[in-house]
């Protein structure tokens, strides 16, 4: 078996969309993306691993160009994302983000700033 092979770099390569994300985290600016073959924005408060995949937290602002009945944190597979592309809407952090709970011990990349 050969080590560090194309295939290996490859595999273990992070989404090309993780510089956005990053960047909207940190600018505090809204997300537009395709999920589950639907239109998405969403305002992202944390990036983190979980069981070797990349995962964002976020808020749904709307979906196909509606807004949510409620307001909720939902967790995105950023390899689950397309056409992901950072909007000129702004947000602010959401009371229900809380940075301290269990799922995000030790393994947080990037959260927003309270």
């Amino acid at each position: 078996m050969k080590l560090n092979s194309e295939e290996d770099r490859v595999a273990s390569a992070p989404p090309a969309g993780m510089p956005v994300v990053f960047e909207a985290i940190v600018k505090r600016q809204a997300l537009a993306a395709t999920y589950n073959r639907g239109a998405i924005t969403i305002a992202p408060h944390v990036v983190y691993t979980k069981h070797g995949e990349l995962y964002v937290d976020a808020i749904t602002l709307d979906r196909d160009g509606k807004p949510p009945r409620e307001e909720k944190i939902g967790a995105f597979k950023i390899a689950g994302l397309g056409g992901l592309r950072m909007t000129p809407r702004r947000f602010e952090a959401s009371a229900l983000f809380d940075p301290s709970e269990a799922r995000y011990a030790g393994v947080t990349l990037l959260a927003i700033e309270r």
